[in-house]
């Protein structure tokens, strides 16, 4: 059995359907400079491309 990567369960998350998702990096600092535009489209976790989550789901352990 496979040990599940856990620093790379704490950054990823999966949803029921299976969609691997993510935090927007970078928005801890240097705030006052980004639009508010950024700050609400970071506040949404984003979608992690299909190729990447097959990786990820694979560290994570999940389903095997």
């Amino acid at each position: 059995m496979q040990k599940t990567n856990k620093s790379i369960a704490k950054r990823f998350k999966v949803t029921a359907s299976g969609k691997v998702l993510r935090r927007t990096p970078g928005f801890r600092h240097f705030l006052r400079n980004k639009t508010v535009k950024q700050s609400r489209s970071a506040r949404h976790d984003q979608p992690v491309s299909a190729g990447f989550s097959k990786q990820v789901l694979k560290a994570i352990a999940v389903g095997l």
